[in-house]
């Protein structure tokens, strides 16, 4: 099973666009070195706010991946944003359909 890390902003300063760049640049990458990551992601959820959405091997490498969040968000982009909640959980379907071209 692999473990979900959930976390909600409000976007304070600039565009979602730019956030996304700053994160994909910076967050991305030192996710990316983590033992146990295996996928990142942002959604622009409207109204100004932002859905982080990460996910792990393990429940300790999603808690892990938590607090490096809140230290990356504090050094890199506390001007843009303001963590509302965050939740880890057990991954239980994320599945796709096959693409008709």
């Amino acid at each position: 099973m692999q473990f979900t890390r959930l976390s909600t902003y409000d976007l304070t300063k600039g565009t979602f666009d730019e956030l996304t760049g700053i994160v994909e640049k910076g967050l991305l990458p030192t996710f990316a070195r983590e033992p146990g990551f295996v996928n990142y992601g942002l959604v622009d959820a409207g109204d100004r706010k932002v859905v982080s959405i990460s996910i792990w091997q393990t429940r300790e490498q999603a808690h892990k991946s938590a607090t490096m969040a809140t230290t990356w968000v504090k050094a890199n982009v506390a001007d843009r944003v303001r963590p509302l909640t965050t939740q880890i959980g057990d991954l239980a379907l994320f599945r796709g359909m096959p693409v008709a071209v």
